[in-house]
């Protein structure tokens, strides 16, 4: 009876704001795949083996680390990404720029899923969202981390926090930087909050990651006030530098 009820819900949803398919963006109605059946076979998931660090695919021959991981030091632990970006560029693109929020909900429960085991491992205490700045929200509406990252809380019961840190500093662009140039980008683009961050573990969200230097602004800044334990998880990740 629930599953026929949900289903007419969904039916009825679909008659006012029809679903659109996360990648191709054709509208597919209501369905549980939440995806269309040919974009099903063209999204590419990030596949063994990957760096120990990261979690960016990488040649055999490369041994634990891929080459950004293997020059530099990063503030994080380890994560995760679920996509290789190329394959899922133009969706992430709309679901950052142009509104597509409900692409959330595929990208929830499919990196709900590849996350699993590792949050038995990391047991995270909170997941927090890497910023946006003020002048950004108000062009854009909305924090594409933060929709996913509210969506992945749904998904596994994990809490999530958005009030320990925010931007600071507009910032450029970061994918037309060199690696130096997006470090000196990001400085002093993050601060705390509050002064009371009880949390030991969490793990940062974002849509996705290059080389880490976001990430790495954000875990710094955590660091600075005493988490020790930060995880990375992103939607999808690049090849780096």
């Amino acid at each position: 009876m629930k599953e026929k009820i949900n289903y007419l819900l969904g039916k009825f949803t679909d008659l006012i704001y029809p679903r659109h398919c996360p990648v191709c963006d054709g509208l597919i109605g209501y369905s549980e795949m939440l995806i269309c059946e040919k974009c099903r076979r063209l999204v590419k998931y990030v596949k063994n083996p990957v760096c120990v660090k990261c979690g960016k695919s990488i040649a055999e021959e490369e041994g634990e680390y891929c080459y950004d991981c293997a020059r530099r030091k990063h503030f994080y632990l380890s994560g995760m990404a679920l996509f290789e970006y190329k394959s899922m560029a133009a969706s992430i693109y709309r679901f950052k720029y142009k509104g597509r929020q409900e692409y959330a909900e595929f990208f929830g429960k499919k990196m709900a899923g590849h996350l699993e085991d590792y949050l038995r491992v990391w047991k995270p205490e909170a997941f927090i969202p890497v910023p946006i700045h003020s002048s950004r929200m108000r062009t854009r509406g909305y924090n594409q981390a933060e929709v996913l990252a509210k969506r992945l809380s749904r998904e596994t019961g994990i809490p999530l926090r958005t009030d320990i840190i925010k931007r600071c500093r507009k910032t450029a662009p970061q994918k037309n930087l060199s690696d130096e140039e997006r470090q000196n980008n990001l400085k002093k683009a993050f601060k705390i909050c509050r002064n009371d961050v009880k949390l030991n573990t969490i793990v940062i969200i974002d849509d996705i990651y290059t080389t880490g230097s976001t990430i790495d602004a954000v875990a710094y800044e955590l660091q600075k006030k005493g988490i020790i334990n930060i995880y990375y998880a992103a939607l999808a990740i690049g090849k780096g530098l």
